[in-house]
Parts: structure tokens; C-alpha cells; sequence
């Protein structure tokens, strides 16, 4: 999506967590909101756009004193969100998907709705992708930690599909090197929203070496 480009009814899909630009999400579908929805993405190839819950549950639960007029707990989500697109889809049982998915560019919503049957769906207006910097000196290592805990991990015979940072690397990157770790290090789901919406991915690397080192890692 360039740009410049506007999608409209784009669905969503909220979640408990952040999806940043390169990063990957795993998921399990079962409700019926989402099982249309994916399935339709995967057979036209469109994106679907994850954004983080502020409040409300991933799966709905019915609530009749909810503020909400449908009977459901009230779902509030953060109006900058990440496009995601199916890389794989498996359909172990009927009623079930097993779901692999890349991000893609972030966004920013600019109205939002949610149809009868539950789906959210927004129109959206894309951010710039981040600008590919080079690491600084001061902050290389942040990537040779990253890099030695991915050599640990293989050393260790973990599965490929296991991984937690997958190829093509980028260790030169600020953006790649910081929204990897953004992925990895423990940190509330708020924190990691304002790490993905930074439009500097020198500060976000900065902020990310910061509590690299509070934590230990890089030193």
C-alpha cells in the first residue's frame, strides 16, 4: 500500500498484543466473526489490520449491563494498528483455523464501525514506513545480542518454525534490530503500542537498548 493510499472497511482484528512491520503472529480462529473474515482475506490476498485492545477481551463475551447496544462487553482499541497479511491458513477441524501471518505497514484509523454479526472494520490511512538507518556505533549492541540469542536458540536444535525472528535479518537496521526486540522483551502492551507508533527508529532502537540494559542483555 503506498503512502498515499486509503483503504476502506478494512477488517480488523483486535488483539492483546502489538504486531509490528516484519514481525509475525500466529493465530488460533474460532469465532464466527473472524472465520469469514479470514477466509476471505486468504482468498483475495487483501490485508487485515491489528490493533491493540485497550479494553474488552480478544474473544467476545456477552454482557447485558455492557455500555455496548448489542449485549456484549465493550471492546476500545488503539487507532494505530499494523496491516497483516496470511502467509498460511490450515483448517484442522471444521470451526477451526490455524492461522500464520506477516506484518506489513502501519496505520492510522480515521472512522471506525463494527457490523451486526461483531467484525470491526475502520477506514485507514497508512504511516510512512520508517527510513532505513543505519546503526550507530553505540548501539551496535543491541544487535549482537539479538543476533547471539538467535544463534543460542539454533544451537539448541529449536525448530525453525519455532523461531522467534525469522529471515531476511537485518542487523544493520535500527527498525528491524528495535521492533524485534520490541517483540521479545517482556514490557506492558501500552509501552509497546508507543514503541510501534515512534516514527524515529533511532529513538526506538535507543529506548530499546535502554531496557536491554536494565534487563541485563546489553552491557
Amino acid at each position: 500500500m503506498s503512502d498515499s493510499l486509503a483503504l476502506f472497511s478494512l477488517p480488523l482484528f483486535p488483539l492483546e498484543t502489538v504486531l509490528f512491520p516484519g514481525g509475525t503472529l500466529a493465530l488460533r480462529i474460532f469465532e464466527v466473526r473472524y472465520l469469514d473474515m479470514i477466509g476471505k482475506c486468504h482468498k483475495t490476498g487483501a490485508p487485515f489490520g491489528v490493533v491493540a485492545l485497550t479494553q474488552g477481551a480478544e474473544v467476545r463475551k456477552a454482557d447485558a449491563g455492557a455500555a455496548s447496544s448489542d449485549g456484549f462487553a465493550l471492546e476500545l482499541f488503539h487507532t494505530v494498528g499494523t496491516l497483516a497479511t496470511i502467509n498460511e491458513l490450515v483448517t484442522p477441524q471444521p470451526g477451526l483455523m490455524m492461522v500464520g501471518c506477516s506484518g506489513l505497514q502501519r496505520f492510522r484509523m480515521t472512522h471506525q464501525e463494527k457490523l451486526k454479526h461483531g467484525l470491526w472494520v475502520a477506514n485507514v490511512m497508512p504511516l510512512a514506513n520508517d527510513l532505513r538507518v543505519k546503526i550507530p556505533d553505540d548501539l551496535k549492541v543491541a544487535a549482537v545480542a539479538l543476533d547471539n540469542l538467535l544463534h543460542t536458540l539454533r544451537a539448541r536444535g529449536t525448530p525453525l518454525a519455532q523461531m522467534p525472528v525469522h529471515a531476511p535479518y537485518q542487523f544493520d537496521d535500527c527498525s528491524w534490530v528495535a521492533n524485534r526486540w520490541c517483540e521479545l522483551l517482556p514490557m506492558p502492551l501500552a509501552q509497546r503500542q508507543r514503541l510501534m507508533e515512534l516514527d524515529n527508529p533511532l529513538l526506538r532502537l535507543e529506548l530499546v537498548n535502554d531496557l536491554l540494559e536494565r534487563n541485563g542483555i546489553a552491557t
